[in-house]
């Protein structure tokens, strides 16, 4: 399953390890940033589109 995180502010601790045990060995996880200043924003489109489950993290 291909699983995209995108991060709206700067991950702690445990944002970290709930993103590193949310999936499977055979899963393919991108996590994008939201919270740096330079966001290629049709790149953001084209991974959402392109992947199975999203979570977003405030």
């Amino acid at each position: 399953m291909k699983i995209l995180h995108i991060l709206r502010s700067e991950p702690d601790e445990t944002v970290e390890r709930l993103i590193g045990g949310m999936y499977e060995q055979d899963d393919e996880t991108t996590v994008k940033s939201l919270y740096k200043k330079e966001i290629d924003w049709e790149r953001l489109v084209d991974d959402i589109f392109s992947h199975e489950k999203i979570v977003c993290w405030w």
